[in-house]
């Protein structure tokens, strides 16, 4: 049944890297401009005005990647092996996709050094959390 702890694990993992689309990760103020590092891209924010500056298209790509493979996932609640090793393989694409946010995090205007961390920059560890959460559960459950 969908209605396993496993689903909602998966769900909340996904919804997690879903997040990364839209919740800074790192922002700096660089004389008055702010800048903040999101998956899709570097923005700038001068007033009112937001301006993309520098487009991450493949990072953005893989992170919805990611967010798929969980939601497909979910639907392997009868092939539980394969839902177990799909999670896995959903766990190292995380830690890549957050190794690769922190490198883009680099790119940010006067570099790491005067920029502050966000949640953003969490969400993968929370993610990789409901993965584990979910493996816990895929072995819990009881056939009835």
């Amino acid at each position: 049944m969908i209605q396993r702890i496993q689903s909602i694990w998966l769900l909340l993992a996904s919804l997690t890297i879903c997040c990364l689309v839209f919740i800074p990760m790192v922002t700096a103020n660089v004389g008055g401009i702010e800048y903040h590092v999101i998956a899709s891209g570097l923005y700038k924010k001068v007033g009112n005005q937001t301006t993309q500056v520098e487009s991450y298209l493949p990072l953005f790509i893989s992170s919805v990647a990611v967010v798929l493979i969980c939601l497909f996932n979910i639907f392997n609640f009868k092939r539980r092996t394969i839902q177990k090793r799909i999670i896995m393989a959903t766990i190292v694409f995380i830690i890549g996709l957050s190794f690769w946010c922190s490198q883009y995090a680099k790119n940010i205007p006067g570099g790491l050094e005067n920029a502050d961390y966000n949640v953003g920059m969490f969400l993968p560890v929370i993610a990789i959390l409901f993965c584990l959460m979910a493996i816990r559960g895929s072995i819990t459950t009881r056939n009835y």
